[in-house]
Formats: C-alpha cells, structure tokens, sequence
C-alpha cells in the first residue's frame, strides 16, 4: 500500500496537465514589465492621481515627518483607496502585521456595512460600502494569542495594529475573481511595547539614520543658515531567497515534511548534489511555469523580483530582487515568500522554506545585502575610485566593522533558530562565530593606513592591466571583449563579507523574517557611529570641524581595534575556528546560548540606549525565542516518535517477517538460506536499538514538557538532551531504510522527493 501510494504520487506528477496562464496583452501585444509593475499597489502616484492636492501635499509632509495624519487627510485617503480598491474587485480590507511568527497575519473585515432608518412603516436597512479614516488608521486584533513573553497575560487581550504610512497599501487577488486591500501595519500592546517585529526595524532605522546625519553634518559642514546635505540615511536592503520545490502529492505523505518543514529521517540518494551540475542549470520546466507566475504576480504588487536560477542542492532554487529600503524590502520579502507558497499550490508543488529540509545537502539561506545611502541618492559604503582617501567611506566601514566587532555576539543571537541551527557551520554556511571579509583590495587600504605606507600595487601577470582604483581582466582572445573587474573576490563561506559597495549578511535563515537580524544589525552601527562621532569630537578639541588628519587619526584607531575580526579566508575549516579561538572571538554554537545574549548587560545597554528596545521588550523576546525553540525542538520529537511507531518499525517487522518465511521455507527444501539470514542479523540490532532509543526519546519529551513553566529548562533540555537523542534515532532508522524493501517502506524517499518536479 506504501509503495502504491508513492508510486500514485510520482505517476500523476507526471501525468498531470501543467498549468497554463496568459502573461498579460494589450490589443494582442505582450504588455512589458514595467508597464505592469505595481498596477496592484496604491502608490503615491495613485494618491497623486486620486486625492485633492492639498490632502496629498499633507500627506507627503507626514511620511516625511514633518506633522502627524489628521482625520480629515485619514479620511479622505481612506475614500480614495476605498474606491480604487473596490473598482479592482476588493471585497474586504486587511491590516496587515508581522507578529514574532516569521510569518505575518491578517484580519479580514468587509466595507459593507448597514445604516438603520426608523420611519413609520418600520426600521428600515440601507447597505452602504464604507471605509473611514480611523478604520485605516488602526485596528483590533485579539493579542493574546499572539506571543507576547509575558508582556501581556490571557485576560490583557487588547493590542492594535497601526497602518505604517511609508508602506504603500496594495491588493491580493482572493477567492471567486475577488480582492483584498492589504494596510502594512506594526501591531502593539495596549501600552504600546512593540508585539511585532516591524516596530523596532522600524526604531533602528530612525535611529541609525540620526546617527549617520551628525556624523555626516560634522565632516561634511555647510554654511550657517543653510540646510544640512542630508536630511535623512536610510539602510537598503536586498533579500536572496532560497528555497526547495517538491511535488505536493509526495510531500503530502511524509508527516515529516507536514509538521516540522523537513524530513526528520531520510537516506542520501546515490546522486544528489555530488557533480555539481544543478547550480545555475537548467531549471525544469513546472518549476519555471511556478517562477513566472510568482513574478507576474510579484510585479503587480511592485516587487522588484529580478533574478532566479537553480541552486546547490537538487530542488532548490532562488529568487532574489532589486535593492530597496530596509522595512519595504522586508514587506516584499515576506510577500514573495507568501506569493510563492500560494503559487506552488497551483502547481501541485510544495515551497519548504526551511533552512534544512535534507540532511546532506545543502541548506538555505537568505543573504541579506545590506547598505547605507543618503536621502540623495548617495551609497555610503561605495568605495569610489580611491577609496584610501575617501574618508567619509572609511568612517563608515571602520564603523561597521566596529559594529561587528563589539556586537558580533548580538548579530549570532538574530540569526538564531531551531531550523538554522542545522544549517549554520555545516559546511555550506558560515559557522556560528562572526567574522567580516573585505578582500584582497580594501584589506591592503586598511593595512596600508594602519602601517603609515604606501598601497601596493596589485597586479597578475598577463592577465591583468591595473587602472586607478580597479583593475580590468584581458582574456587574451580577440573577439571576447576587456571586463572590469570588482574590487574584492567574493567569500562564499563569510557570514559578513563586502562585496563592491555593500556587505552580504550571509548567515541568515531561508525561513527567518528579515526584520531581527536587520535590526540587530542596524542597532550595531547606529551604536558604532555614535562612539565614532564622539571620538572625532574629542580629536578635533576645540576646532569647529574634524581635519583630515584627525578623521585619520580616529579611522587608524578603529582600524587597530576591529582588525580581529577581518578574515579572508575559508569560515568553514576547523583551522578558522581555532584561529578565532586565539583572536577571543565567540563561537556560539547552539540557539540557547545566542538567545542568551539578549540579556547580556552589554547588548541590552546598547539596544536601549539607541532607543530600539525597551528593558521589558528585550525580556519578552528573550522568552519568546527560548520557548519557541523549545517547542519546535519538542514538536520534532514527538513527530519522529510517531513516525517511527507507526510507519518505521511496521515496516521493517513485516519485511522481517516476510524475509524470516522466506528463509524457513528455503531450508525446509534444502536450499542455502544464509543471504537472508546474513539480512536478518544486520537488520535486528538496528531494530533493537531503534526501540529502545525511542523510548528514551518518550522518556525525555515527556520530562522536558512537564518543565513548561521553566522556559529556560525546557529550551536546555530540548537543546541538550532531545537533538542528540534524535539523531540517533534517524541513524537506526535511516539504515533500515537501506535494508528494508523498498515496497515495505512507508514514506517517500529522498530520490523520489528531489528528482520528482
């Protein structure tokens, strides 16, 4: 029956009619990209258009923080985009929020409403479509099924989603050819500790851009009674989505995959990943159809999808999209993460955003490139062409670095969870120690001022002519044209390396929100930049602004400091882990004791003094982290304790059972049974041993869940007791899996799984 079911599921994948969808026309003409792009969203140009100038002038100055939204500007914004979402078929609105889930949520409340008239005759009921400026403004979700971490208990159920007005509100397409108008919206307590994680992203913008100003305002001076050149920094952000596609009809037969997101057991197929051959390769047909349709509907929705290929790892793949603002390309993220689920579906494929769904391949990631730039446009991690005397550059690398450097411990703490524990350090991504690359070129700068010399010259024989500040490949064949080539290679295994003129956080999960890390990160250099300021400060005594030479003397100093952190070699060897080991940086390796930084004097100092987190918050997420691993951890478990129970074990008896028959009958004619006694002997210690650790893993679930009401014990347990017993589990179960035949075994397996799409 388990083999039919498989089979069943592998026959119709490939039987089954592919989904076809016309890519939009104009009087019979493909419409381009750009002409679609963000016809879904209520764009300021939409408000331009819709609204009186007047109220839309009022509108610009509140996004620009010069005056809080007034009712009469809510209410008017609130008919207009009533209006144009109603003409686009939207039934219902939505505040749309990011709870501590790495997910998002929604409420769905229709514009219909009913007005009462008594008359004579009778109450008399008018419908009427409305939508009211407070309706936008704000809502009501239910906040204590929310995680909270003790900043609210079960009875303090109130908790308000409020609409983030630089966030452009947009439409999705619902059911029966209807939409809904989505409000990008943070969600707060009753006394207003933030419950989400767009909040403090939010806060550490704000807070790392008034550091960069008085940074800039102090070495880039204008004349008094002039404007200041920049009025406001912003971070940009760009999110590499990796995922894996299935065929949905097998994934739907491991509980496995259902429950946790990847396959708690499973043997390596004799092909996966070996020969190198899926990267970039070509991408299969129904994943491709998915892709498009992914991206049509991302373009809608103005996200600014602009690259997908194949990945490491057979049915894995990535999605990535052009830079944007930190907290839009955040929305974006998490949109094109929903999209792509629900897109998926159409295509009878599964999306697994696990960080590592397969044992033995490779995992993912989302690296997030990370920069700053100024409200003109300016990107103040551009190296320029000498970047050796550009010393607002340097100021803010060395800031950076620095940011690593005394908050490394912190950034491990934002990239912390149970799903990216598998991937980190494993040989694919980078290890749980924060380190920083910047290449061969920047590295030489660095050295080179800290040393009080001259740059070296770089160069390769033959193949390489030097230019200013860069260099340019000659490839030595006549019709191939001369390329530039970047300042520093790329470092596939630093979890922080620099790569042109931003930094690519590596390390961060494929299933994580953006939000905390960036805000981690954010909250980092806003600290740095601060110290950076104060020391310029202190340098330049009693002149009104820093001379070069002092803004030398300060960048030298940080240089010194931060160089512990700078590594240009291979993360992933065991030398780098002993060579950091001696450098004094932290190698946490486990999620509890990253959590555990969060409550680290030094951490909590810094994130509260810049603003971003209150004591109490910091507290709650501490807690919501620690039980959220906890119970991953604990769900995992008992997962498996059922798979093995009712599938596993099942399986392997009855193949026993039929091989054990088959030897018995063998001998009662005289015939030489020992290949299936040589079977039944590798496979029983294997049985033995399953048994009898899964009823050590009953023991331990049963244990650590009766400490609930000790977070900090149960997090422990699961950490300490529970993974360690699990893989033992899998290693049993994972070699009966090779013994046992394959019309006995219950579930997919690997080779069916990943070459099934």
């Amino acid at each position: 029956m388990s083999q039919e079911a498989r089979i069943a599921s592998i026959v119709a994948g490939i039987q089954g009619n592919p989904r076809h969808i016309e890519f939009p026309k104009d009087n019979g003409k493909p419409r381009y990209t750009s002409d679609i792009y963000g016809e879904n969203v209520f764009s300021l140009k939409e408000m331009s258009r819709t609204l009186p100038k007047p109220v839309y002038q009022q509108f610009l100055r509140q996004i620009r923080g010069g005056q809080t939204l007034d009712k009469t500007t809510a209410d008017a914004i609130a008919h207009a985009v009533r209006v144009w979402a109603m003409d686009r078929g939207a039934t219902h609105f939505t505040h749309w929020f990011q709870p501590q889930t790495d997910s998002t949520a929604e409420k769905h409340d229709a514009f219909l409403t009913l007005k009462s008239t008594f008359t004579p005759h009778g109450e008399e009921v008018t419908p009427l479509d409305v939508f009211s400026g407070s309706q936008l403004l704000q809502s009501e979700p239910d906040a204590s099924s929310f995680p909270s971490g003790g900043m609210r208990t079960t009875f303090e159920a109130r908790g308000y989603t409020v609409w983030d007005t630089k966030s452009p509100m947009f439409i999705q397409e619902g059911p029966h050819r209807t939409s809904i108008l989505y409000i990008p919206s943070v969600f707060i307590s009753y006394n207003g500790e933030a419950l989400d994680e767009k909040t403090v992203l939010l806060r550490s913008s704000e807070a790392l851009s008034k550091a960069a100003c008085e940074l800039l305002a102090l070495i880039d001076p204008v004349p008094a009674g002039h404007p200041p050149r920049v009025g406001h920094v912003f971070t940009t952000l760009g999110t590499e989505q990796e995922y894996f596609l299935i065929d949905r009809s097998l994934y739907a037969l491991r509980p496995d995959l259902k429950t946790t997101g990847r396959t708690l057991l499973g043997r390596l197929p004799p092909r996966h990943q070996q020969l190198e051959d899926h990267y970039f390769g070509r991408i299969p047909s129904r994943v491709l159809a998915a892709m498009s349709e992914c991206e049509l509907e991302l373009y809608k929705l103005g996200v600014p999808i602009k690259t997908r290929h194949n990945e490491v790892a057979p049915a894995q793949f990535e999605m990535a999209p052009i830079f944007e603002e930190a907290m839009i390309a955040v929305d974006h993220n998490l949109l094109t993460m929903d999209v792509m689920h629900k897109v998926a579906h159409r295509h009878k494929l599964k999306v697994l955003y696990h960080e590592k769904p397969f044992k033995g391949v490779n995992g993912s990631g989302k690296h997030c490139n990370w920069s700053m730039s100024t409200d003109a446009g300016e990107n103040l991690l551009d190296p320029t062409v000498r970047p050796e005397s550009n010393y607002r550059f340097l100021l803010f690398l060395v800031a950076t670095l620095k940011a690593v450097h005394d908050y490394g411990a912190i950034l491990r703490a934002g990239i912390a969870s149970a799903s990216n524990e598998h991937r980190l350090g494993a040989n694919e991504a980078p290890p749980g120690i924060i380190s920083a690359f910047l290449g061969d070129h920047l590295t030489e700068v660095l050295n080179s001022l800290e040393e009080g010399r001259p740059i070296k010259n770089f160069s390769v024989p033959e193949f390489q002519t030097i230019k200013l500040g860069g260099t340019v490949l000659d490839l030595k064949v006549s019709n191939l044209p001369t390329i530039s080539r970047d300042l520093t290679d790329r470092n596939r295994t630093s979890p922080f390396a620099f790569t042109g003129n931003k930094f690519e956080f590596r390390a961060v999960g494929s299933k994580q929100s953006p939000s905390f890390p960036v805000t981690l990160l954010n909250a980092a250099v806003a600290a740095s930049i601060i110290e950076i300021t104060e020391r310029l400060r202190k340098q330049m005594g009693d002149k009104q602004y820093p001379s070069d030479q002092d803004k030398l003397v300060v960048i030298k100093e940080v240089i010194k400091e931060t160089k512990n952190i700078r590594f240009e070699g291979d993360n992933y060897s065991d030398a780098w882990v002993k060579e950091a080991a001696k450098r004094g940086l932290p190698n946490i390796n486990n999620c509890v004791d990253a959590f555990k930084q969060l409550t680290d004097n030094k951490h909590v100092e810094m994130l509260t003094k810049t603003g971003i987190f209150s004591t109490i918050e910091l507290q709650s997420r501490y807690h919501i982290l620690m039980e959220k691993y906890a119970k991953d951890i604990l769900i995992e478990a008992s997962t498996l304790i059922g798979m093995i129970n009712q599938q596993v074990l099942p399986a392997a008896y009855a193949y026993r059972k039929d091989v054990a028959q088959g030897a018995h009958l063998l001998k009662d004619v005289d015939v030489d049974a020992q290949p299936e006694v040589v079977l039944l002997k590798e496979m029983s210690p294997h049985l033995s041993a399953l048994q009898k650790d899964v009823a050590e893993l009953e023991k331990q679930v049963e244990t650590i869940s009766d400490k609930h009401e000790d977070i900090e014990a149960m997090a422990h347990g699961a950490c300490h007791q529970l993974l360690p017993l699990m893989e033992k589990v899998r290693e049993h179960a994972d070699a009966l899996e090779g013994m046992t035949g394959d019309k006995y075994w219950p579930m997919p397996r690997y080779t069916e799984l990943l070459f099934n799409i």
